[in-house]
């Protein structure tokens, strides 16, 4: 349900995000009031110290990387259709699904996830999709790829939103300054326009990354690799409704795969050892320790 909830809420956070691209002069001004907002709502409910060792610090600045990362995709989707781009951006989590595989089983659910990839992502003659926007998507997915090892592991080793809220910051730190050459600065603080980016910050970046971060403490990465396959289902949903794009049959087949692909993953997931469930109770007895802590 975590990792559900993160997906629905970050398509059509992307959706309204894409919406805003030309208020806000270009991608890079979407991406900069993105992680802007998201930081300072994250700093504030979280108000986190900075990690106490340098290994520690260093993690939570390559998590930030990833997440300023992933962000490529909003250039991407400014050249490509909202489903299209998020398809290609999943091209790193499914990767990371296929090699971690361990059954035969993994790995056939992993093989009809890209199958629909592959399908969904290949609306027309290879011609009509600029190279640039797919440079920009792949580029998204790697870093995608990248975000999931190390979220789990930050969510291993820190404890709280503490270190997500950093990295968040971090990202912002990274990419805000492509927004303010590329709009010019005067457009981002136009009121109209950041009352709707808070929005996209909220419903794009607070809430998916901290249901993932939370999710990744509880199940493998593996799975949540898959699962977020349901992606361009909820993208091409939320173009449809928010922006007019609308799909063909062979995306919606595409889609039919991809859904396949999450519930079987998940309907054959393997049972979990005595000690991994060991480890996960003393992860949800910290976390309702810390619900309880003053904001």
């Amino acid at each position: 349900m975590l990792v559900l909830g993160s997906v629905v809420s970050v398509q059509f956070g992307q959706a309204l995000g894409k919406g805003l691209i030309g208020e806000a002069g270009g991608p890079w001004g979407v991406v900069a009031l993105r992680l802007s907002l998201a930081s300072a709502v994250l700093l504030v409910w979280w108000r986190p110290r900075l990690p106490a060792t340098r290994g520690d610090r260093l993690l939570v600045l390559a998590f930030g990387t990833s997440i300023a990362g992933m962000n490529l995709v909003y250039p991407a989707m400014a050249r490509l259709p909202l489903g299209v781009a998020v398809t290609l951006q999943l091209m790193g989590p499914l990767a990371l699904a296929l090699g971690s595989a361990r059954r035969w089983r993994d790995a056939l659910w992993g093989v009809l996830a890209v199958a629909g990839v592959l399908l969904f992502a290949t609306p027309g003659p290879a011609g009509s999709l600029p190279l640039s926007g797919l440079a920009f998507a792949l580029a998204s997915a790697a870093s995608m790829g990248t975000y999931l090892l190390l979220s789990r592991r930050v969510g291993a080793r820190l404890s709280g939103g503490g270190p997500l809220a950093l990295a968040v910051a971090w990202a912002a730190v990274l990419t805000v300054p492509c927004g303010l050459l590329e709009s010019g600065g005067s457009r981002l603080v136009q009121p109209p326009l950041l009352a709707v980016a808070l929005g996209v910050a909220v419903l794009s970046s607070v809430v998916p990354y901290s249901l993932e971060l939370t999710a990744l403490r509880r199940m493998p990465v593996r799975v949540v690799g898959i699962l977020q396959s349901l992606e361009p289902v909820l993208a091409g949903l939320a173009g449809l409704l928010l922006l007019r794009e609308r799909l063909t049959v062979a995306q919606w087949a595409a889609i039919g795969c991809i859904a396949a692909a999450s519930a079987g993953a998940v309907a054959t997931g393997r049972p979990e050892a005595a000690g991994t469930r060991r480890d996960r109770d003393s992860v949800r007895r910290r976390l309702t320790g810390l619900s309880r802590a003053p904001r």
